[in-house]
């Protein structure tokens, strides 16, 4: 990160030190962190208080593995230390301070109901092409994921990309005063989380807080193809282009082609020049994705020659989002199974049906949370759109994901991961391929991983398939 002292951590949280009689010579300079065992020499450790644990009882661990100091709520002994009254505000605050130390760092905020995570992967991909970027690993999206994040900005970082997220209204806009964008992108609004927002209308209203952040200089990325994303260009203040596939976006795709696995190719329209896109990540809502990236990274400065290249050479980063293993008996698993939503398990289903099969086409599908009294009919909608594009088997997993199977004619319920196993290795033969898909505390990504092969020793002779 970009060197504190702990004299400065403290006059940016407003904190007091114990622990240290000179805090001007204890200087964090390595990784801050809220997991005592990632602590090396010069970190900050973070002491938050959790559900389940408290960081407090920790701190002696990070200690012993190099931190030189830690946030906390309350005195402990053995270290030097700051201690607020809240330790996420606070951290919230070195966040911002690291921030306000790097003057020339451009910053992207990323928001939707679905899609973040894969945007925010490619969108890191090409900007690390052409300079320092710092992105979250996996989602932290949140009021301690997106300092985690930012604090690993250092002197000579160019781009940061801060993927925001929202369990209510106001949420993205605190998020904004610790990482507040030059470059704003929304890419959907849709039913997760309604259980929550109450409406789509709510979630539209905290999503918009993300452009809304955005200075008159700055750019707001809207998808034009969703009306409530669209409407949010309404009163903002700074610059906005739509992309999509609508001819009235600013940048858009043309000539959409899907290959054998489902990886679409297209022709780029955009201000800067027209190009071939070809991208590695299976399912055509990565179009979207990469229009918004592509928008994104040509207001950052990049040229097209370089957004093309960027685009086309990205690989899948973050595990469990349409991750294809390719086994050595010839069945194709396709691992969506990080989260879901109504929108995404549509998306992912699209996307099986699109790739080519010698064989028959499963649908593991577990249930999706947080979606508050519509749940059952919710359910019930995605095992009717699955069967309407033809699959040939579906497989429910959970008692969550009943409605699922009793919308699709022939489909089998099971009561968990386990028996799914049992079922589905049972059954699958040389040339299927079976979509996992559920929200993550289903645990559905935890049986792709064994029916790839990865629960434990990965076979040598299975691969992950790439182009």
């Amino acid at each position: 990160m970009i060197a504190l002292t702990l004299a400065e951590i403290r006059d940016l949280t407003g904190g007091r030190v114990a622990g240290t009689d000179t805090p001007d010579d204890v200087v964090v300079d390595g990784v801050v962190t809220t997991d005592s065992r990632d602590c090396t020499p010069g970190s900050l450790y973070v002491a938050r208080v959790g559900e389940l644990a408290d960081g407090h009882d920790y701190v002696s661990g990070a200690v012993t593995a190099g931190a030189v100091a830690a946030l906390t709520s309350r005195e402990v002994e053995g270290v030097a230390q700051v201690v607020v009254d809240d330790v996420q505000t606070a951290f919230g605050a070195i966040a911002r301070g690291v921030v306000d130390r790097a003057p020339e760092l451009r910053i992207v905020g990323i928001t939707g109901s679905s899609g973040k995570t894969s945007t925010k992967d490619l969108l890191a991909s090409v900007l690390e092409s052409v300079a320092e970027t710092v992105a979250p690993l996996n989602s932290l999206n949140g009021e301690i994921g997106v300092p985690l994040t930012v604090c690993r900005v250092t002197p000579t970082t160019r781009f940061l990309v801060a993927e925001m997220g929202a369990r209510g209204v106001g949420h993205i806009d605190y998020l904004t005063r610790i990482a507040p964008p030059q470059v704003a992108i929304v890419l959907n609004v849709g039913t997760a989380h309604l259980g929550e927002f109450g409406s789509r209308e709510n979630i539209a209203l905290a999503k918009s807080e993300l452009p809304r952040a955005v200075p008159s200089e700055g750019l707001a990325v809207l998808n034009a193809d969703d009306p409530l994303v669209a409407g949010m260009r309404e009163g903002l203040a700074c610059r906005v282009q739509l992309v999509g596939l609508s001819p009235e976006a600013d940048v858009r795709a043309e000539d959409v082609e899907l290959d054998d696995l489902g990886r679409a190719a297209y022709t780029l329209v955009s201000p800067a020049g027209s190009a071939r896109i070809t991208l590695r990540q299976s399912g055509a809502h990565h179009v979207g994705n990469s229009l918004a990236v592509a928008a994104a990274a040509l207001e950052l400065g990049l040229s097209l020659d370089q957004v093309v290249a960027g685009l086309s050479a990205a690989e899948a980063v973050s595990r469990w989002r349409m991750e294809l293993t390719e086994r050595a008996d010839g069945v194709l698993v396709v691992n969506d199974a990080y989260n879901a939503n109504p929108d995404s398990m549509r998306a992912a289903l699209d996307a099986v049906a699109a790739m080519a099969a010698t064989g028959r086409r499963w649908a593991v599908l577990g249930g999706m949370l947080e979606l508050g009294d519509d749940s059952d009919a919710e359910h019930a909608a995605v095992g009717a759109y699955a069967a309407g594009l033809g699959l040939d088997h579906l497989v429910a997993v959970g008692e969550g994901a009943r409605p699922v199977a009793a919308a699709f004619p022939g489909a089998e319920w099971v009561p968990d991961t386990d028996a799914a196993h049992d079922l589905l290795e049972g059954r699958l033969a040389a040339g299927d391929v079976v979509l996992l898909k559920s929200s993550r505390d289903s645990g559905l990504r935890w049986l792709g991983d064994r029916l790839a092969g990865r629960d434990g020793a990965v076979h040598d002779d299975d691969k992950v398939v790439t182009p």
